[in-house]
Order: C-alpha cells, then structure tokens, then sequence
C-alpha cells in the first residue's frame, strides 16, 4: 500500500508538471496562475503546495527534468584526459540539438525557458538556476579548450572563456531560432555550424 501510495504522489507531480508546461508554452509563465494549473491536472492547489512550494520551484523541477538525460553528456566535459577535448565539445553539443528535437518534454521545457518566461521577483531562484548552469557549462568548456591547448590541438593563442562563451551563445542562439520557427534540421545543421566553430580553433 505505501508502495502504491508513492506512485500516486509521482504520477499526481507529473500531472501537474505536465499541465504546468503546456500552458507556460501557451500563455507564459508570468500570465500563470497555480489555479490554471490545478484545474488543467484536475487537482486540488493543496495537491500543488503540497508538491511544490511555489511557481518557482514547479519550473525548476520542469528543468530538473528535461535536463536528467544531458547527465551524460556533461560527464564527458568532466573527464580529466581526452584524445578529442574538441570532439567532446561537439558531441555534447549535438546531444542538446538531439534532445531538443526528439524529446518532446525537454523541446517544451526548453520553449519556455527561452521564450515564454519573465525573470520577475517569484522567478529569482529560477534565474538563479540558469545562471549557475550557465557558469558551470562555460567553465567545463574552459576547461575543455586548455586541455586542446596543452596536448597541441588548438592554436596557443586560442582564448578559452571567448572559445566557452561563443559556444554557450551559439547554441542558446541556434536553439532559440529553430523554436521560433523550425524550418532546418537542428541536428545536422546545428552539428555543422559547431563544426565551423570549432575548426577554425585547430592548430
């Protein structure tokens, strides 16, 4: 019974984890009210606090959860040696592109968080959050760009925080436009753009 009562409470959070997504997507955070939200789940708002804190923290675990399956990726931007520092910038890349396109519970959570959200006061430990993993990003690709410099791969001269923010911008940015309209592959396309990027840096 306490079993059962456990996959109640998970299947009830991911019902208004999904209810929460599809009408951020549709009306904005900020145009959200946990009220929309209980009666789009068919939940009571008790149901809501009982899981969540506030609207805030509902977004946050929508991140958590679009971002579980990037796990991997990110461990291959952690690894101390690597044959290929370039090649693992680029896998990791093309792997958000893929996640992107082919899981649509990340697709949604990613529209949201680059196009339907207001960093207002309630949504500070949101900004928080995305400040934090952008910090982290850049300094494993950092990181990732002095190990090509060392083992000779990449032009000595190569800056690595202008190599991790030029990356960071160019997915944010290729992301950003292929949700406002996607009218090209993201993954081959995206895998190309990245290439060029990244070529340009070799010695």
């Amino acid at each position: 019974m306490v079993r059962k009562t456990k996959e109640d409470a998970l299947a009830t959070r991911d019902s208004i984890l999904d209810a929460a997504a599809i009408l951020f997507a549709e009306q904005g955070v900020s145009r959200t009210t946990l009220q929309h939200i209980a009666s789009a789940a068919g939940v009571t708002r008790g149901a809501i606090y009982w899981h969540f804190a506030d609207k805030g923290a509902m977004f946050n675990a929508l991140m958590e959860r679009a971002a579980m399956p990037l796990e991997s990726g990110m461990a291959l931007l952690d690894k101390p040696d690597s044959d290929d520092p370039l090649g693992d910038l680029r896998e990791y890349a093309v792997c958000v592109f893929r996640l992107t396109v082919e899981d649509p519970k990340a697709r949604i959570t990613f529209e949201i968080a680059t196009l339907k959200i207001e960093y207002t006061d309630e949504m500070t430990a949101v900004r928080e959050r995305r400040q934090h993993n952008q910090a982290e990003w850049i300094r494993r690709a950092e990181g990732r760009v002095r190990l090509g410099i060392r083992k000779g791969m990449i032009k000595p001269g190569v800056k690595p925080r202008a190599v991790a923010l030029g990356l960071w911008a160019l997915m944010d940015g290729l992301i950003r436009y292929w949700l406002l309209g996607p009218d090209f592959n993201l993954i081959k396309m995206g895998g190309e753009i990245i290439d060029t990027h990244l070529d340009s840096l070799k010695a």
